[in-house]
């Protein structure tokens, strides 16, 4: 079953909406999804920048002069929970070296190493909750902090130039604003503060009504914070994303141009459909007029005595060569246009005098037309030669020739003009019709396109013409071009290139 076009035109367009949809909804959702790994890797460069601060006041701690330094701070769970976690943080001289060592205690063991404490507590630590392990992390952190922080206070330089190197790594080198902040409260709670107490960033950056703040604090209760201000990151995640939006972009428009070239394509096949069973149908009444004809003049003279009249035996031998002529000329053209789509197809071309060709054209066409037919020609200069297949060459004016005569009103001027220019051998051939409309002229060369008449059909033709002059001009390496105005004529101009 043959679809009509509309409904195939439908499904393509519906099909390419389906495949834009899915391709929106599915960057939209890795563009979502980036823009929070992007959130939680600012928060993760946060973090990973104060656990190496730590690390650096550790090592200074390395080369501090005490003897033996020892803090102990208590965190974990309540006791509800049954979990209570203690950090020991021991600085011992021994020799010229110094050990730093780590130790945690729990409510029963005074004395275990972390190995031990660990070993005794994962089983009800890593069940309670399904982030126990980063839970964990943060509480050790937080651990160390509390002991760290009473030997040697955060160093908020070493901080911003740690978390300058962890935003770069990320990919992230947008100017923002970093803040050292303590918060706390009244003994009875009737009043709160903030203390700003370090302000680092990039030197001039003035933070917008857009930008986002990045909050992270290193103690249980969320009295130290350091505070993070940055524009937003979008562009950072389009910029992150260009390769995937750049791939699907390429993708979408090459799927456009694809289903708008099957589009074109069915209309083109259509159209084209169109103008061949106009051409059928045409070409068919073409064909039927000339047998008529030459079988009504044949039985004429072979059955009404007409060939014991000389004259009419003459008029009627006359008429069957004309239209055999005709139909000879129509079926030979038809054949042209048959071999020039052929890869065999040769041509065979010579040098001549195009008024030995042009000159007998001009008298057939006077004789044939059925108006009054002024033609002249003008060959500059008088020796001019032309190289081209003489077939062909004849063919070509003489379609040129066969419209010009075809759509003049009344009766017909045409000036037919050869001349040189530059090595190319030019054809002109000027008539005083009705011309052409300026938006039909660039399909007047398409195989089977008629100008449209509305319904006056007084010219017949079936739309091959101007196809077998335009093809058979490039076949000879040349070119054609057409100017025209409406009710002021058509010229129409060959160019060829001469022989050396």
């Amino acid at each position: 079953m043959k679809l009509p076009l509309k409904y195939i035109a439908l499904l393509v367009i519906l099909s390419l909406t389906g495949v834009f949809a899915y391709q929106a909804y599915w960057l939209t959702n890795l563009y979502r999804t980036q823009r929070s790994q992007m959130e939680r890797n600012i928060r993760e460069a946060m973090r990973m920048s104060d656990y190496n601060e730590m690390i650096v006041r550790v090592r200074r701690l390395q080369n501090d002069s005490s003897v033996q330094t020892e803090v102990t701070v208590s965190t974990g769970y309540d006791n509800e929970r049954a979990f209570t976690k203690t950090h020991t943080i021991r600085s011992v001289r021994q020799g010229d070296s110094t050990r730093i060592s780590i130790w945690e205690r729990d409510a029963s063991d005074t004395a275990r190493t972390p190995q031990a404490a660990l070993q005794a507590n994962m089983a009800s630590i890593l069940f309670e909750k399904k982030n126990s392990t980063a839970e964990l992390a943060s509480n050790f952190q937080q651990g160390l902090h509390a002991g760290m922080d009473l030997l040697n206070e955060p160093d908020f330089a070493v901080f911003d130039s740690l978390l300058r190197r962890e935003l770069h790594r990320i990919g992230i080198d947008a100017p923002y604003r970093l803040m050292y902040l303590h918060r706390g409260s009244s003994v009875d709670s009737s009043y709160t503060f903030t203390d700003t107490l370090a302000v680092e960033g990039t030197a001039g950056y003035r933070p917008s009504p857009q930008a986002v703040t990045y909050s992270y604090s290193y103690d249980m209760h969320g009295h130290w914070n350091y505070l993070l201000i940055l524009e937003p990151t979008e562009s950072l995640v389009l910029a992150q994303m260009a390769g995937i939006l750049t791939a699907s972009a390429l993708i979408l428009a090459i799927l456009g141009l694809s289903f708008g070239f099957l589009i074109r394509t069915l209309l083109r096949q259509k159209t084209l459909e169109e103008m061949t069973s106009d051409f059928t149908n045409n070409i068919t009444h073409e064909l039927k007029t000339p047998i008529a004809v030459a079988y009504a003049a044949s039985d004429a003279l072979l059955n009404f005595d007409s060939g014991t009249d000389p004259a009419k035996r003459a008029r009627y031998l006359r008429i069957c060569q004309e239209q055999l002529r005709r139909l000879s000329g129509l079926v030979e053209q038809i054949l042209g246009m048959s071999m020039e789509r052929r890869k065999t197809f040769r041509l065979h071309p010579e040098t001549f005098t195009p008024q030995e060709v042009i000159a007998p054209l001009i008298e057939q066409h006077k004789l044939k037309a059925d108006k009054p037919a002024g033609i002249t020609l003008r060959i500059e200069p008088e020796n001019l030669t032309v190289y081209a297949d003489r077939t062909h060459f004849s063919n070509i004016v003489s379609n040129l020739l066969d419209n010009a005569v075809k759509y003049s009103p009344g009766e017909a001027q045409i000036d037919i003009t050869c001349r040189e220019d530059n090595g190319w051998f030019v054809l002109s051939v000027r008539d005083q019709g009705i011309g052409i409309p300026h938006d039909k002229l660039r399909h007047i060369f398409d195989k089977f396109y008629r100008v449209p008449t509305g319904n006056l059909h007084d010219a017949k033709g079936y739309g091959l013409g101007l196809y077998y002059v335009k093809a058979l001009t490039e076949k000879h390496g040349g070119t054609v071009e057409v100017r025209s105005e409406p009710e002021r004529g058509s010229e129409f101009t060959i160019k060829l290139r001469m022989k050396n």
